[in-house]
């Protein structure tokens, strides 16, 4: 898989699936829950994960997270991703949360396992290296909220709906939500929408600043894609290693205080000092023309 990713030969060819391994917790295997693709031309250095389950609208159940996190594995390792797009490939949803149908067959000690192992999905989105975009062209609930919040960037139509809905369920949000909802939207209205379970569209998603963009939905379902590939084709002409590095330098000051985040920063700056790219930087600026950068 890395190497169909990573070949320049092979990046206009269509997706490529990551398989369910056959093994006593999950079943034989079946049919892919997940499509990675690098995409070519102009929009090289973006890659997509394709979440597509549509018997269980993309609810996250052990195959799928087991399928997500194998594709992040493959991804982190390969340079040449410098965006990388979450989306869906079934209409009308994003991510419909956890698979409660599939947990009501655990035993409560399962269940704390595989909570676990979901909220450890969603701290690897979270740090994966080069940007991340989820494209909510869709219902976001719960678990599928959770991994939105786990990207750095989030894109919704206007038609999406989105929530942290598991007090509803006689549940609280076990996959990060209680952290990264307040942390996005400040604690008091990340309360207000944890405490009642609500459900919000596009519109009010980005005017409480849950959603970076919001976009009218379009007749083939797929308008927030299209806003987040548009929003990758800003990024990829930028040196990817100052972006990388001004993610761990946001990512990691905004847990300390100021001072410290300083420090981290101090720290990023002088990581960047030396690469070729802040030298082509340089050059460019002087010669009037568009960098070129390599990623060096």
């Amino acid at each position: 898989m890395l190497r169909a990713l990573t070949d320049p030969r092979r990046l206009a060819r269509p997706w490529k699936a990551l398989r369910a391994r056959s093994c006593a917790s999950h079943g034989p295997a079946g049919p892919p829950e997940i499509q990675v693709r690098a995409l070519a031309g102009a929009d090289h250095g973006i890659a997509e994960i394709l979440m597509n389950r549509p018997s269980a609208c993309n609810a996250l159940g052990n195959v799928l997270v087991n399928q997500l996190l194998e594709a992040l594995a493959q991804l982190r390792e390969d340079q040449q991703v410098r965006v990388l797009l979450f989306r869906s490939g079934v209409k009308g949803v994003f991510c419909a949360g956890a698979d409660l149908k599939e947990r009501e067959q655990m035993s409560e000690a399962e269940v704390g396992i595989f909570v676990q192992r979901l909220r450890g999905l969603m701290n690897e989105i979270a740090a994966f290296p080069a940007p991340t975009i989820a494209a909510m062209d869709g219902f976001a609930l719960g678990g599928g909220l959770e991994l939105a919040l786990a990207c750095d960037l989030r894109v919704a139509a206007s038609s999406a709906v989105m929530g942290l809905i598991e007090t509803t369920r006689g549940l609280l949000p076990g996959a990060g939500g209680t952290q990264r909802l307040p942390r996005c939207i400040g604690v008091a209205l990340a309360k207000e929408l944890i405490f009642t379970g609500r459900r919000l569209n596009g519109a009010q998603a980005q005017a409480l600043g849950l959603v970076n963009h919001t976009v009218l939905q379009n007749e083939d379902g797929n308008a927030a894609y299209h806003r987040a590939r548009e929003l990758a084709q800003e990024i990829l002409p930028q040196a990817p290693i100052a972006v990388r590095l001004g993610k761990v330098a946001i990512d990691r000051g905004m847990e300390v205080d100021i001072a410290s985040g300083m420090a981290i920063e101090g720290i990023c700056y002088a990581q960047n000092i030396p690469t070729q790219d802040r030298l082509e930087g340089m050059a460019a600026f002087k010669e009037k023309r568009p960098p070129r950068f390599v990623g060096k």
